[in-house]
């Protein structure tokens, strides 16, 4: 199996969409639209937690990706036809995208340890 995972999130990544997003998980962040946003960075860093494990995968020989959603469509729109609910976590094998955290189950975490569990079980 590859190493190397792909983390999608439920935005965009023009300026403007950055800054709304910033804007929006300051001043309403009970209603962000991109929970593995929420479960990795604070509101203005990356969750320490989360930065240890995904040093460690890095360590371990994992290759990390991580996309806006536009970014990820267009790098990926002629290899892989699929169509994905964002946020989303994959694993890239040869031959195609495997699903290891959907968006249902991305937005059903509460922790960044729920996160962590499931990034984990690729192991």
């Amino acid at each position: 199996m590859s190493k190397k995972i792909l983390f999608i999130y439920n935005a965009n990544s023009d300026t403007g969409s950055k800054m709304l997003d910033f804007a929006h998980k300051i001043v309403n962040p009970a209603t962000y639209n991109c929970n593995l946003c929420s479960l990795t960075h604070g509101k203005f860093t990356e969750k320490k937690q989360w930065k240890t494990f995904r040093e460690r995968l890095l360590a371990e020989g994992y290759e990390l990706e991580f996309f806006h959603k536009d970014e990820f469509q267009e790098r990926y729109k002629s290899k892989f036809g699929h169509k994905y609910a964002y946020p989303i976590i994959l694993v890239e094998t040869d031959h195609e995208l495997e699903v290891l955290v959907s968006a249902e189950k991305l937005n059903a975490m509460e922790t960044v340890e729920e996160l962590i569990s499931s990034v984990g079980s690729i192991q």
